[in-house]
């Protein structure tokens, strides 16, 4: 049994118990993203496949299968097929909203075009579906072909709502749940459905997936505001591109008539000048609304953890309770 390293963050135990599983999965990953006639495709997925982004996606789902006792060899191929889904949205993402850094790193379409980054995203796409169908499991299938409808529908509702002061918290979480949180409990769910469990623990393990990926989302929403992070984004990127976030939705919210004229035009409109950031997170404080985010999160994470007493006592299950604690020790 491996001994934590106390200056190891949550993350990097998880890593390092998962080792030799994500090894096979990142072997996959370059084995499936070649193409013996499109020489385009291995050159643009390994920029962003090897940038150094931190796996959290496929170690989920590793994670949950190995806490539930799997011992086959599916939760490889899952793994990998979680990571190609959110290579494909990043992919299509930054062609989307006209990124030119990602990981810290020129984006693909900057790199070479916007054609080219969105049909290497399709293409990984059509990779992810046949490594899936591998598992001969329909409910593996069902689980993972949902949330990839769930993520597309979340950027498309995210295009009309997050210019929209008239978009709620409802809204904004719905959105949430499609960009982030829904590959979240996926990778989690099938981690249990191929270790069959029963169903009041894939129902735990998909609580867990859910609960992390929407206390993710918001504190990255979060830290757009209160700081930067190791995103490779710069505080008020959001703002710049007009996206309604939960912090502002808050503040809309709570704002007299002068605030939501000072809202419409740079949100909604896009007149943006020199010192509106600033007066943004001003009224961000003035509200409270950084906090009451914060909060928040904090509660979503509860809930995470509160999942994970409904699974097996495991090292794993452990370490996926100190990952959800580290989320948001970034903003606590």
């Amino acid at each position: 049994m491996m001994l934590d390293k106390p200056d190891q963050k949550p993350h990097d135990r998880l890593a390092e118990a998962l080792s030799g599983d994500m090894a096979e999965v990142n072997a996959l990953i370059r084995t499936r993203m070649a193409s013996e006639h499109a020489p385009r495709i291995p050159e643009v997925t390994a920029h962003l496949v090897e940038a150094g982004g931190k796996r959290l996606r496929p170690m989920l789902t590793l994670a949950a299968a190995r806490m539930c006792g799997y011992e086959g060899d599916n939760h490889v191929k899952l793994a990998a097929t979680v990571e190609f889904i959110h290579t494909a949205t990043l992919l299509h993402d930054d062609v989307v909203d006209e990124s030119e850094k990602r990981r810290g790193r020129p984006t693909a379409n900057l790199l070479w075009d916007n054609k080219s980054s969105v049909l290497v995203g399709d293409y990984l796409f059509a990779r992810s579906f046949q490594l899936m169908t591998e598992t001969n499991n329909i409910r593996v299938l069902r689980i993972l072909s949902d949330a990839a409808a769930t993520i597309a529908e979340g950027e498309v509702l995210q295009m009309t709502a997050a210019q929209d002061l008239r978009t709620t918290e409802a809204i904004y979480l719905q959105v949430v749940r499609g960009k982030t949180a829904a590959l979240f409990s996926a990778a989690t769910e099938v981690g249990g459905v191929i270790a069959e469990m029963d169903e009041a623990q894939v129902k735990a393990l998909f609580d867990y997936g859910d609960a992390l990926g929407i206390a993710f989302q918001i504190v990255d929403d979060l830290l757009d505001y209160w700081g930067s992070d190791a995103t490779g984004k710069n505080v008020g990127d959001d703002f710049r591109e007009r996206k309604l976030t939960l912090p502002v939705i808050k503040a809309v919210a709570l704002g007299d008539d002068e605030e939501r004229a000072f809202w419409k035009r740079t949100i909604e409109k896009g007149r943006q000048e020199d010192g509106d950031l600033e007066h943004a997170i001003a009224l961000l404080n003035k509200h409270g609304t950084l906090e009451a985010t914060r909060a928040e999160a904090n509660e979503w994470i509860a809930k995470a953890r509160a999942a994970l007493a409904h699974l097996p006592a495991h090292p794993i299950r452990d370490m996926l309770d100190d990952l959800a604690d580290y989320v948001v020790a970034r903003v606590n």
